[in-house]
């Protein structure tokens, strides 16, 4: 650091070292000294537990409630869904079924977005429904479960969601439901699964294995047209896609 010209210096700091994050280092840097702490790979923590429920979208409510009834006393949840009015239709429901929760998205105001999270931590609650961007930075040690409604975006995000349980020596467990729709983020999955020696399920390399050759497919095809993208008649899932046409459940 002491070799850095004094002039001007930027700083990049980030807990991952996804190819986004590659990509703004060399776009608005020149020539940046890497300094980490750590292994750069992508990994979860090992101190969370990590169950994947293949399922399909249909289920997904069943499963939660059943989550929610076989709660302990001292259990603290967060609930992560993809999008907002999810994460409001859940809530009314919760309210409907007088199960006590809190609500955060990028919508809910700021006051009500700490007064959710300060219920949380005082055990006023033990469910919080929250989207991505509303919990960026939420510490709250005492959480003992993540439950991933809706897959999210990407893998360097679920490694992001997983770690809020599991801190300061504690134990942690995260249920994550996975239906067809994911089948794109199953390969690198299994390698976050299999890095912290958790169960793989045979469903999900299943899943994998029918991805990739999919995929592989498809590249061809788009190679074939001149790069174009292929015409497809009812490509996808269904088709040439996932499952050749088949009721799978993923």
């Amino acid at each position: 650091m002491l070799d850095i010209r004094p002039e001007r210096q930027t700083v990049m700091m980030s807990a991952t070292w996804p190819e986004g994050v590659r990509r703004l280092a060399v776009a608005y840097m020149k020539d940046p000294m890497q300094i980490f702490v750590g292994t750069l790979d992508l990994a979860a923590c090992h101190s969370v537990t990590q169950n994947i429920i293949m399922t399909t979208i249909e289920e997904k409510r069943s499963i939660l409630y059943d989550f929610v009834d076989k709660m302990k006393e001292d259990d603290k949840v967060i609930v992560f869904v993809d999008k907002k009015v999810m994460a409001d239709e859940l809530s009314s429901e919760f309210a409907l079924k007088d199960i006590i929760c809190q609500c955060i998205h990028g919508d809910r105001d700021q006051s009500d977005r700490e007064q959710a999270l300060q219920d949380l931590r005082s055990g006023e609650v033990h469910i919080l429904i929250a989207t991505d961007v509303a919990s960026r930075g939420l510490d709250i040690e005492d959480i003992t479960h993540i439950f991933n409604y809706d897959f999210p975006r990407n893998v360097e995000e679920y490694v992001h969601r997983i770690g809020r349980t599991g801190r300061a020596g504690r134990e942690g467990e995260s249920i994550t439901l996975v239906t067809r729709e994911d089948w794109k983020h199953a390969g690198e999955l299994i390698k976050i699964l299999q890095e912290a020696n958790q169960e793989v399920p045979g469903a999900l390399v299943a899943m994998s294995e029918r991805y990739a050759e999919w995929k592989a497919r498809y590249d061809a095809e788009i190679e074939a047209c001149g790069g174009r993208r292929p015409r497809r008649g009812g490509g996808g899932f269904g088709g040439g896609g996932f499952g050749g046409g088949r009721r799978n459940k993923w």
